[in-house]
């Protein structure tokens, strides 16, 4: 065969340019898997007897790996043992007596990796599931000169060690990354158009996970999922700047107990008319007092500008610092509100009037990220034996979500006086 036509999605088109790490990250449906298993047909082609793997993090049998997907697309383009390949049980020759194999990096050893030296193209499908690990091990073992290592994957969470290399704030020198979803297909099968709908319909809160690519959240019993995801669709997730001339309003929460005793969560908004436009999020671990009131005042919530709402806690004497935060805030000039404690049922309470509110919830999109992910992680914690709720999960997205409820019982709506009817002067006759 001397001409191969493979039909591309410009979206992919990037992809095609040499690379040493190529990423292609979004949700189901847009081709990132066939993109990949066509580019990796092309490569052996053109570089005659190159090695190439293709790895999945767990891989207990050739069902579960990418084979039937590359064995079809070389049935599609018509190429077979004349062209130099053919395809055996476990592996696939290329030409030139080259090869492709399937492996799952939890096998490997840090001995057996070395197996895959020499290898110039690395091939990770189902890439959110890789360790760290995985990734240590494999990245220094292809190393061949003009080797490649690719990675498809739907997100599921931002601390995933492929989101971490490929998402972060410094790529690996020489990386192309690009995200794909459904809407950059071309080739969208009918079936699947229904499917997305369904799901936007059935399922709305994991529909930016599985069909756009966004972060998963909690499954089941998550209390604001369905919120985000209606606040996403209806375009309250954006860029939005404060407004110069209303409050700066601050909601804290501060760690209890455990091991993020010291945590320390801040939502900033305004309340313009009926509507919550929330502007900023910030959080931390194990930082004095003096950072936050440094993050208040680098951010331009100062003083004369920004409001505090503290939790009830918020004016009991910090054991280590020998001062409340509500005496210390004081003491930086700020005016403080310490909402009372609610008592039994608090936590129902924040939620019930986060659904309320949220409605009339606007978001800066950047800012607020870390925020909402608290947001939409936050869930009821269950007794799988009675198939009870057990009240609120108290983990690491607790502490944001309980800031947020604190803005919503503290907020309180603005009435519009209705004015008064003109005074008819005493003998006037109409």
């Amino acid at each position: 065969m001397t001409d191969l036509v493979i039909d591309t999605a410009e979206v992919f088109q990037p992809l095609l340019a040499p690379a040493r790490y190529k990423g292609a990250w979004g949700g189901r449906g847009s081709g990132k898997s066939h993109f990949f298993g066509g580019l990796l047909i092309e490569d052996s082609m053109v570089n005659k007897g190159m090695r190439s793997v293709c790895i999945r993090e767990v891989q207990k049998s050739l069902k579960e790996s990418s084979k039937r997907l590359i064995e079809d697309k070389l049935q599609k383009l018509g190429l077979n043992e004349a062209d130099g390949f053919k395809v055996f049980n476990e592996v696939i020759q290329t030409p030139g007596d080259g090869i492709i194999v399937f492996q799952g990096m939890q096998d490997h050893t840090a001995e057996s990796i070395k197996s895959l030296e020499g290898f110039k193209r690395a091939w990770c499908e189902e890439a959110q599931s890789m360790s760290v690990r995985s990734l240590q091990m494999l990245r220094p073992t292809i190393r061949d000169e003009d080797s490649e290592l690719w990675f498809s994957w739907n997100p599921r969470r931002k601390t995933d060690a492929v989101d971490a290399m490929l998402r972060g704030a410094t790529l690996p020198t020489g990386s192309l990354v690009l995200r794909a979803n459904w809407s950059d297909n071309p080739w969208f099968p009918s079936t699947l158009k229904q499917e997305r709908l369904d799901c936007l319909r059935d399922n709305p809160e994991q529909y930016d996970h599985i069909w756009e690519g966004g972060y998963a959240q909690v499954l089941e019993g998550a209390y604001y999922a369905t919120y985000l995801a209606k606040a996403k669709l209806e375009g309250r997730i954006g860029r939005m700047a404060a407004d110069p001339l209303m409050t700066i309003r601050l909601f804290v929460d501060i760690g209890g107990t455990g091991a993020r005793a010291d945590a320390f969560t801040m939502w900033a908004a305004q309340f313009i008319g009926k509507e919550i436009r929330v502007i900023d999020y910030y959080e931390t671990v194990g930082q004095p007092l003096a950072s936050h009131i440094a993050w208040m005042r680098e951010r331009g919530y100062t003083p004369d500008r920004a409001q505090i709402w503290l939790p009830h806690d918020g004016s009991t004497q910090d054991k280590v610092f020998d001062v409340s935060y509500e005496s210390a805030l004081r003491a930086a000039q700020y005016k403080v509100t310490v909402v009372p404690n609610q008592g039994k049922g608090a936590a129902k309470a924040r939620i019930e009037a986060g659904r309320r509110l949220f409605p009339s919830m606007w978001f800066n999109d950047a800012t607020t990220e870390p925020g909402r992910d608290a947001l939409g992680w936050y869930h009821e914690k269950k007794d799988e034996v009675r198939n009870i709720g057990l009240g609120p999960e108290h983990d690491w997205a607790s502490h944001g979500a309980d800031a947020f409820g604190l803005m919503c019982v503290a907020y309180e709506e603005p009435t519009t006086k209705r004015a008064a009817a003109p005074r008819v002067p005493t003998g006037w006759m109409g």
